[in-house]
């Protein structure tokens, strides 16, 4: 699809790199390619500088030097380098990681475009069509009272069925979440995908920029967005992360590749739908709880979460807020995505199921499901995830991603 784009408008895409010599390549060459936007791509190649210094590190470092060399020899206007390895220009002390590293390439790119212009996150390890600078330019403009975008993901398989069994199963605990909040129509209802994400410059410094962290930075980035407006969950472009086992953060995919290739999924838990059902009638009550005290499914952590009463919770939101809608749109910041997952997590130990009966219940109930994906999901039932054959699970996460491509097309032109 052809679309208008005013020319003097410029993507500005912010990459963080570490140790990524065999696939910075690719990714470049990909972003070279991007069709009908101008744009400009901002690398931040980074490490803690006493990496030099430890042995077990240094091999880190001089790939890391190798990639500087391969970005310099491009002598290309398009990108711009940020030095954050060579001896001396690294991180110092605790502000190390993809955090900082992001940030500081979507700081630049903040100083360099213009307020209009757009900023968009990606990673070294994702592939992207040609036409993903032009989607997320279409997606913005379609939507000029959003303040961001978070896009589709998909990770491709590897051929590898240890490799391919853990990404699909990481995969299915994403996407159990996301469908969930997308059929209660929860604020929060984006997945938070670093190599994914954009806003127009004048909103991130709006909201002050990305707060730099060891892990996590898109997940509270993306939080950030929501709480400035509403953010764009449809894309007409799909963007692909690698499947691979990682240690370069602390969590996220790769770490929970590595636990999940252990056998320890206790983080990544199915969560049962009656728990998002217990967040949806605590947000329906949000309303009502401007005009008076009522309880919530909620209440209990709520008050354990913010270490007081649950009155005192909403009460402080209700003096400072003028009207109901002012009321609402404050709670909606304070209970936000991270209060949720945490309230998922402190309750899913009242759910004895199996996580393989409560996907089973969770798609059963809510979703027209034919014969072959009914046979896979009895198979996981009676198999187990971890004896379940690739085939059979990556039928489900296809399953589970085709709903939630058009649930979040639905809700998007709601």
């Amino acid at each position: 699809m052809s679309i208008n784009i005013d020319r003097r408008l410029k993507v500005y895409a912010a990459l963080p790199v570490l140790d990524e010599q065999a696939n910075l390549p690719v990714i470049i060459h990909d972003l070279l390619q991007q069709q009908e936007v101008e744009f400009h791509l901002i690398i931040c190649v980074n490490q803690p500088d006493e990496w030099w210094n430890i042995p077990e590190k240094e091999h880190i470092c001089e790939h890391n030097r190798a990639t500087l060399n391969y970005i310099n020899s491009l002598n290309n206007e398009k990108i711009t380098c940020i030095d954050r390895s060579s001896r001396g220009n690294g991180w110092i002390g605790r502000k190390h990681g993809v955090g900082w590293a992001r940030k500081v390439a979507m700081d630049t790119a903040a100083l360099m475009a213009d307020d209009e212009d757009i900023i968009v996150s990606v990673d070294a390890d994702t592939s992207y069509s040609p036409d993903f600078f032009k989607a997320v330019v279409s997606a913005i403009e379609k939507h000029p009272s959003a303040v961001g975008l978070s896009v589709p993901y998909y990770h491709p398989l590897t051929g590898n069925d240890i490799a391919d069994s853990c990404i699909l199963r990481y995969e299915l605990y994403m996407r159990n979440y996301a469908l969930n909040m997308l059929l209660i129509k929860n604020p929060y209802c984006f997945s938070a995908i670093g190599s994914g994400m954009a806003c127009k410059t004048a909103t991130y410094k709006k909201v002050r920029g990305l707060t730099p962290k060891l892990s996590g930075e898109d997940f509270y980035f993306i939080q950030k967005l929501r709480k400035a407006g509403h953010i764009i969950i449809d894309c007409e472009e799909v963007i692909y992360p690698a499947s691979r086992f990682s240690d370069r953060v602390y969590f996220g995919t790769g770490p929970a590749m590595i636990r999940g290739r252990a056998g320890n999924w206790s983080s990544y838990p199915i969560y049962d739908q009656d728990l998002f059902l217990e967040i949806k009638a605590t947000f329906d009550l949000m309303p009502e709880l401007y005009e008076s005290e009522v309880s919530t499914p909620m209440d209990t952590f709520l008050a354990e979460s913010f270490q007081t009463s649950i009155n005192d919770v909403w009460e402080p939101l209700r003096v400072n807020s003028p009207n109901v809608d002012q009321f609402v749109k404050a709670a909606i910041q304070k209970i936000d995505g991270l209060r949720i997952l945490q309230y998922l997590k402190s309750s899913d130990i009242q759910y004895s199921e199996s996580n393989e009966s409560r996907l089973m219940k969770f798609i059963a109930n809510n979703f027209i499901v034919d014969a072959e994906i009914i046979e896979c999901l009895d198979h996981v039932c009676e198999a187990g995830f971890a004896h379940t054959p690739v085939n059979k699970l990556n039928m489900i996460r296809d399953f589970m991603f085709v709903n939630e491509r058009r649930l979040q097309q639905k809700l998007q032109m709601a």
